[in-house]
């Protein structure tokens, strides 16, 4: 084995958007584990849209990535040496060991992946965390019903393509809205929501009334931005909105975000329709794992949920991809091949 690894680590807090100068791509001595630590050899590695408000400084639910300091992101890798008894070499675990080829990490922040169970991917994907945030979300705060109407953005995604795929299999009708005709009729022909719109439609407000016809009782919020000035006036009362992302305005976290004060009339909505905004992190719904696991892995075996993938090679492509990531150039669940997969 090769004694160099490579990493990316955040060079400079982004003004606005991300560009290729806030990363840089480092070679670096292959770290040697210590007691009850793991040397790992990154094989995926997953890119997210948090990892925009882990750029910058302003309070958040994490800390930040320092300047210098390796991008943090969930990983899925292979055991390379082990000085845990809980590992053995060429064990393949979820990591959360960031943008970098090998790193040694604690034992106990590990889990072991059964590649019997599915692709090892996507532990990172529809089986990790965006799987989950999409289960737990709608699940325990968006509690749709049989006949409901459930809207979800970035319905393409990772997140919002099993948010609505879920909601069919709860027997709720499943709204789309995504970014381009491309994407918006994968997710209504091959993912079998109801209806998906287009949010570049200048006429987005119109459409999803007519989409939406009795209104919406659960909307899945990762967006934010124009697509909710549309969905504000059609819900329901009553209605659920779990909030896990804003990826609308993250590039504007860094300062005021323009245009009018929205607060008074989100906030005489919320008191005449009785509305039940909640953020949430998946970790909120940690004792739920299990659940999780269980109900998606059968959906998946009897071709009830479906994903996609959308996969750039070698770490150096991190940077570029996760920028695209924020404009919605990627196709699916984004992920990057760092290594070989021999799973």
């Amino acid at each position: 084995m090769s004694q160099q690894a490579q990493r990316i680590v955040l060079a400079a807090r982004p003004i606005g958007e991300p560009k290729a100068s806030d990363f840089r791509l480092e070679d670096v001595a292959i770290p040697t584990p210590g007691p009850d630590q793991v040397l790992l050899r990154t094989i995926w590695m997953s890119l997210d849209p948090y990892m925009r408000g882990r750029m910058s400084e302003g309070p958040s639910y994490a800390e930040p990535v320092a300047i210098n300091g390796v991008m943090e992101g969930g990983t899925v890798a292979e055991v390379v040496t082990s000085n845990s008894d809980r590992f053995a070499k060429g064990d393949i675990v979820l990591a959360h060991s960031g943008w970098q080829t090998h790193a040694a990490v604690d034992a106990k922040g590990l889990r072991k992946i059964d590649p019997q169970l599915a692709p090892i991917s996507t532990a990172v994907g529809v089986l990790g965390m965006p799987g989950m945030t999409a289960y737990t979300g709608l699940l325990e705060i968006g509690k749709p019903h049989p006949d409901e109407t459930v809207v979800v953005a970035a319905a393409s995604g990772a997140v919002g393509s099993a948010v609505g795929q879920i909601a069919r299999i709860k027997g709720a009708r499943a709204v789309g809205i995504a970014g381009g005709a491309d994407k918006c009729r994968y997710v209504k022909d091959e993912l079998g929501f109801d209806e998906c719109l287009d949010h570049r439609d200048p006429d987005l407000a119109a459409k999803l009334k007519e989409a939406c016809p009795k209104g919406i009782d659960v909307y899945f919020e990762n967006v934010g931005g124009k697509v909710w000035d549309a969905v504000l006036p059609r819900l329901n009362p009553f209605a659920r909105v779990p909030v896990c992302g804003l990826i609308a305005d993250y590039n504007a976290l860094t300062g005021d975000v323009p245009g009018p004060n929205r607060a008074p009339a989100l906030m005489r909505a919320i008191l005449v329709k009785r509305l039940n905004l909640r953020g949430f992190i998946v970790r909120d719904f940690a004792s739920l794992h299990g659940a999780f696991l269980r109900d998606m892995s059968e959906w998946l075996r009897e071709g009830k949920l479906k994903h996609r993938e959308f996969v750039t090679e070698g770490l150096a492509s991190a940077p570029d991809a996760f920028i695209g990531l924020l404009r919605g150039a990627n196709f699916g669940k984004q992920l990057v091949r760092v290594g070989a997969d021999r799973a």
